[in-house]
């Protein structure tokens, strides 16, 4: 096994229960068994991410700093103190890439700032997968992150995605709490236009995936899956 070199690593983990060796490559294995620092979205589940990569990774021996969506910079100051000391150190979030729409990016920033490497690791991002699988544009694409909750804004929050897609020629991707995958759906469907595609990428990797392109016409005759408890990705085109 090759010695890894000091820097902040950007661990990717699985979208759901997916098999690491499904969508992770042998070498992330590699670099984790070299890692003995871990900035966390959740401790629990990075440690079982941890053991599902190696069962014998001895947990107890493993130092585990919270992320925390509000927590002060000078905290990730201190926790790349090891970094700073020429001990690598991992970034884990709950699923997928780290600091892309999950937690990690301001780590990331402080340790630019830092004048420290940074080593983001190959791995499953729904957002880049749910575009592949789409069928839209991927030469020109936008993400807009979680919808507005505030129904008026949600609503013309949807239309000027729309304008952007139609007139832009502009893949538009967007992603919605689970329990409100349904809501937003429907918004889709009464607010865009009978010509306007849209896609509904969900659970993707996992057993329960699902990934339909439709315009919005068609939709109007086709019934959503329950996705209540999935994670999904909305694109327009």
């Amino acid at each position: 096994m090759e010695t890894i070199s000091p820097a902040l690593y950007l661990i990717p983990v699985p979208l759901g229960d997916t098999p690491v060796g499904q969508v992770l490559p042998s070498y992330n294995r590699e670099v984790i068994l070299q890692i003995r620092h871990f900035i966390v979205e959740e401790i629990r589940s990075a440690r079982r991410f941890l053991k599902s990569v190696d069962k014998d990774i001895n947990i107890d021996e493993l130092e585990f700093y919270p992320m925390g969506k509000h927590a002060d910079t000078a905290v990730f100051r201190e926790y790349l103190k090891p970094l700073v000391n020429g001990e690598p150190v991992g970034v884990i979030s709950e699923a997928g890439c780290p600091a892309v729409a999950d937690p990690g990016a301001v780590i990331v920033e402080q340790a630019h700032q830092m004048q420290l490497k940074v080593v983001p690791l190959v791995g499953p991002s729904s957002i880049l997968l749910a575009l592949m699988a789409s069928g839209f544009n991927g030469q020109n694409f936008a993400f807009n992150g979680y919808i507005p909750i505030d129904n008026a804004a949600r609503i013309a929050f949807i239309k000027r995605m729309e304008e952007r897609a139609v007139n832009g020629k502009q893949t538009q991707i967007c992603i919605e709490t689970p329990y409100r995958n349904e809501l937003l759906f429907r918004d889709f469907i009464k607010t865009c236009r009978n010509t306007t595609r849209l896609c509904v990428a969900a659970g993707i990797t996992c057993q329960e995936e699902y990934i339909q392109t439709y315009t919005i016409q068609e939709w109007k005759k086709r019934s959503l899956p329950n996705l209540r408890k999935t994670p999904a990705i909305f694109l327009i085109d």
